[in-house]
């Protein structure tokens, strides 16, 4: 027997049908905003414009980074005058500070280009949108070209058609090579005792700022007594005008001076080992200072209240040193 429907089983089935459709449009229209919400909520990029000077091997698509993470990219490069104006779009996400600069990155000879925003975002002011990057802070690489142009003028420039043209280069060159040759140890050892003398005076720069300040005070007793260093000066000038009026003896004497020096220099080329031997015996005095290191800056100690009591011992009004001993405590030596 077949089966029968009444009136009330249709209905039913009727409702029931509708609700699937209304269930089934509410899904598809969950999911639909579900995948657009992203795109609806989404901020836009922003947009940086750098001005660099030059722009080789940056074009559109060339990667924006942050410490070399991608954060954007370059949509237009287009000349401005003397510059070149690079737009990039960045992240909204990415917090970079106000006075953010760019810096196109060359990693090897092959690889190609991008341009790196730094510094990084520690905190204060943010950059906003639309930002501007001046050609004060924006860096861009010298070429391999360039650097092989410079290379190639310097080579130029010390070659046989510039100053080594006479062979002044190779003589300098040759003879550094002979005075140095088996003395690398040896100015290795003066090197580095000068700088434990520079250390030393670093350790005692409190004195040395002493010894600075009683000079500038002794530098005010002298503007104080400015008629008598005008007096001074002008006793100089007389003895100038001396030395000129005698300057033919003078010249005379340079002569002798000229051939003096020649007799020292064939006295040093023929004695260069005992002089080497006296540059020795020099090192070793420098590494004794070095040694008594405690004992110079006892001295620095000292030094200033030794020129304030010279200071203290001048008479301005007698022009004297003036002093004074206590006899009375010899009385009881035997």
């Amino acid at each position: 027997m077949g089966r029968h429907f009444t009136l009330t089983d249709l209905g039913a089935h009727a409702r029931r049908r509708a609700w699937l459709r209304r269930l089934a449009v509410a899904v598809v229209a969950g999911l639909l905003v579900t995948a657009a919400w992203p795109l609806l909520t989404r901020q836009a990029d922003r947009v940086v414009t750098g001005f660099f000077t030059a722009t080789v091997g940056v074009y559109p698509n060339t990667e924006v980074r942050v410490l070399g993470v991608p954060i954007g990219s370059v949509t237009k490069v287009e000349p401005r005058g003397t510059n070149v104006e690079v737009t990039m779009t960045v992240r909204p996400d990415v917090k970079l500070p106000a006075d953010v600069g760019a810096v196109v990155i060359t990693p090897s000879l092959v690889a190609d280009r991008y341009v790196q925003l730094t510094p990084v975002y520690l905190g204060g002011p943010e950059l906003g949108g639309d930002a501007r990057i001046p050609p004060e802070r924006t860096v861009t690489p010298v070429e391999v070209d360039e650097l092989l142009g410079s290379l190639n003028q310097l080579m130029t420039a010390l070659g046989p058609k510039g100053a080594n043209r006479d062979g002044a280069v190779s003589d300098v060159l040759t003879k550094a090579a002979t005075y140095l040759d088996g003395n690398g140890g040896k100015l290795g050892e003066a090197i580095k005792n000068l700088g434990e003398f520079a250390r030393t005076a670093s350790d005692s720069k409190d004195d040395l700022f002493n010894s600075v300040d009683n000079i500038s005070k002794f530098t005010a007793m002298l503007a104080a007594n400015d008629g008598k260093v005008k007096q001074a000066i002008q006793q100089i000038s007389s003895l100038s005008k001396i030395l000129a009026d005698q300057r033919d003896q003078f010249s005379g004497a340079m002569t002798e001076l000229t051939e003096a020096l020649s007799v020292v220099q064939g006295f040093i080329k023929d004695n260069r080992g005992k002089v080497k031997s006296d540059v020795d015996k020099l090192a070793e005095i420098t590494k004794l200072l070095t040694q008594q290191k405690a004992s110079l800056s006892e001295a620095l100690d000292a030094a200033p209240n030794a020129l304030a009591n010279v200071l203290g011992a001048y008479n301005q009004g007698a022009g004297t040193l003036d002093g004074r001993g206590n006899i009375t405590e010899f009385s009881g030596a035997k």
